[in-house]
């Protein structure tokens, strides 16, 4: 467009150096206005005409500048839209950081005074325990040591604090190859220390499983007060039961001492009236020294029972026991009502290929006396002639358990009997009459539950009889 304008004024400068007219004048010099007025015309036209293009043009470009302007003010629009909604939203976030920072700081405050709180508590329960609490770490060095470590030991732990266990007290009594043992195997190892008549502590020693903290936690407990009141009750309940069945066996020494007194004074009476009779006289004397072998054999068993009481348990086949007690009770029982042992039809089950049995043998043995001295007092008192008395014994092992089971058939024991039977001190309660030596069995209930974690069982009715039930664990 530059250019055509350029052309235009340089035409128009020719024309107008040479002579502006001279395209219009006429042949004969003359000027011709109107095609003056033409030309001039159609220069303005042509003037205008571009004028208007140009205009057009401009205003084309323009209207385009216009719209990239819009463009970019619709975009720089949306840029402040999206940087506000950004800058509004990382406000918000920004709030909701703020207030999550500012929960967790009173969470992380509130934890850390529960924190403290609970290291206060637990140091409280480790100053006040009654337990002697000794840390160590991996190489024995003492790291905890509480004031009843401190009272038994005399020693302060700011001064043991550090230092290797053996060193700082050597008259402790676990081993390192105690605290080894528990450090290796990841479990709590138990170690019980006794001075007869002086000491007894229980000891465990607790590994630490924390892979970042390693070493082992002593508890040392002094239970001698306790060790020592559990003996002393235990000695009064063994001379209460000891007591029963002197009882007990007082009843089986009477009965021939008293058969063998009747017999001499009867002899003494024939001796004295002058009216004996050889072969009577020698019926007599035969029958109270029968007696008084009954009676020495009782005798001989409590001196050998009382003798053995402080043996060690050892295994043994617990029919021998049986037949043993079965042997003794043949001279040594005989019930009230005249009915002796031996009298009674005995019949024996015995399984076979029976494991030993860990016992005390002469307690068991006096176990089953009780039971035999029990059954043929009740045979005793079945008043039908026709009745024959009768005792099984079965014997017979069940997994890792003897299980032995006494059966008469006696008269039944009440229900009084039956509830009370192994208690001490205990009455029938339909009568509130005090059980007969011969029916207590508390006695022979310690023996099987207290001395061989046992059980004993009695089941009795008119129908099927009296069974005395035995378990005894093999392990």
């Amino acid at each position: 467009m530059k250019k055509l304008t350029a052309i235009i004024s340089l035409l128009i400068s020719q024309v107008a150096v040479a002579d502006i007219f001279w395209l219009f004048r006429e042949i004969d010099g003359t000027t011709n206005w109107q095609y003056i007025a033409n030309f001039s015309s159609g220069i303005l036209i042509l003037a205008l005409s571009f004028t208007v293009i140009r205009l057009f043009f401009s205003r084309r470009q323009s209207n385009q500048y216009n719209r990239q302007l819009e463009e970019i003010r619709s975009q720089l629009e949306q840029r402040v839209v999206e940087r506000t909604t950004t800058l509004n939203e990382s406000n918000s976030l920004l709030k909701k950081s703020n207030a999550a920072l500012a929960k967790e700081i009173n969470q992380h405050l509130m934890t850390t005074s529960q924190l403290r709180q609970s290291e206060s508590y637990i140091s409280e329960i480790l100053q006040s325990m009654p337990l002697i609490l000794i840390g160590l770490d991996k190489d024995n060095q003492i790291t905890q040591w509480n004031p009843r470590a401190e009272d038994i030991s005399g020693l302060p732990a700011a001064k043991v604090i550090g230092e290797d266990l053996w060193q700082s007290y050597p008259d402790i009594t676990v081993t390192p190859q105690q605290i080894m043992q528990a450090s290796t195997e990841q479990r709590p190892v138990h170690v019980q220390y006794s001075q007869y008549g002086q000491y007894h502590f229980d000891i465990t020693i607790y590994p630490l499983k924390d892979q970042s903290i390693t070493g082992v936690v002593l508890l040392i407990d002094d239970i001698t007060q306790r060790v020592n009141s559990e003996t002393m009750l235990i000695q009064k309940d063994k001379m209460s039961l000891m007591g029963e069945m002197t009882s007990a066996m007082a009843h089986d020494i009477n009965m021939p001492l008293k058969a063998m007194l009747s017999s001499v004074k009867t002899l003494r009476q024939d001796i004295t009236d002058d009216t004996f009779d050889v072969v009577d006289m020698r019926e007599t004397l035969e029958d109270a020294v029968i007696r008084g072998q009954q009676a020495k054999s009782i005798i001989d068993s409590l001196l050998d029972f009382s003798q053995g009481g402080g043996d060690a348990k050892s295994l043994a086949n617990i029919t021998h026991i049986i037949d043993h007690s079965i042997d003794l009770a043949r001279n040594a029982i005989t019930a009230n009502s005249g009915l002796r042992f031996h009298d009674v039809v005995l019949k024996r089950d015995y399984a076979d290929d029976l494991l030993d049995l860990p016992c005390y043998h002469r307690e068991l043995q006096q176990v089953f006396l009780s039971l035999i001295r029990q059954a043929c007092s009740a045979l005793g008192k079945v008043d039908d002639l026709d009745h024959s008395p009768e005792i099984t014994i079965a014997v017979s092992q069940i997994y890792n358990d003897l299980w032995i089971r006494l059966h008469h058939n006696g008269k039944p024991l009440s229900d009084g009997n039956q509830k009370y039977l192994f208690e001490s001190s205990g009455t029938d309660e339909s009568s509130s009459a005090p059980y007969d030596p011969e029916q207590r069995l508390s006695f022979s209930h310690f023996i099987i539950t207290e001395q061989h974690q046992g059980q004993i069982a009695v089941t009795s009715d008119t129908d099927s009889g009296t069974t005395f039930s035995i378990q005894l664990p093999l392990k």
